[in-house]
């Protein structure tokens, strides 16, 4: 399984699942990352957290945890 987390800088992936529960996955959801949506990742901060990504057209910074969360291919 591969995670968002593991993705370098310049690459785009495609999110096949989300993992987590509740109201952590709900705010994942809320912010456009879904089942089948591109995620282009812009930068990683030094010590990797946060994840910057373009999704759907609009900036977005992760954290580490939240990016373990969303399985890619």
């Amino acid at each position: 399984m591969k995670t968002l987390r593991q993705v370098p800088c310049g690459e785009t992936v495609k999110v096949m699942k989300l993992h987590g529960e509740g109201p952590v996955r709900r705010r994942i959801m809320d912010m456009g990352i879904t089942k089948g949506v591109d995620i282009f990742v812009r930068k990683k901060a030094p010590l990797g957290d946060p994840v910057e990504v373009t999704v759907r057209g609009y900036e977005l910074s992760l954290r580490k945890m939240d990016a373990e969360m969303i399985e890619i291919e």
